[in-house]
């Protein structure tokens, strides 16, 4: 006695473009541009806003660190490094990169 009896397999319609079909795909095509404008735009705004402020930071300047800490740009090492003074005569070399927030400017340099 077989517990498990034969099944037999009906010939499936073959998958057609009908009006059922492009009903069930426009709402898929319409959340793409959605998306894009709601989600992956302003997050490519804020991220070129961040490289502005960030790349813009010179001497002077009060910024927060993405550590927490807060210091006063002294001195540009190079274009990836900056010098942060955190306390009086405590100096610390810090990524650009690193640099959440600059909180005040500094005065231009005096050449």
């Amino acid at each position: 006695m077989d517990l498990i009896s034969p099944a037999f397999a009906q010939a499936a319609a073959a998958p057609s473009l009908g009006p059922d079909m492009i009903s069930t795909l426009v709402p898929f095509i319409l959340i793409i541009p959605i998306m894009y404008f709601f989600v992956l735009r302003p997050q490519q705004l804020k991220a070129k806003a961040q490289a502005a402020l960030v790349n813009g930071a010179r001497r002077g300047d009060t910024v927060t660190t993405s550590g927490g800490l807060i210091g006063k740009i002294t001195k540009a090492t190079d274009d990836n490094e900056v010098e942060v003074e955190i306390a009086p005569n405590v100096r610390v070399r810090l990524l650009r990169q690193m640099i959440l927030d600059v909180r005040s400017k500094g005065e231009p340099v005096k050449e």
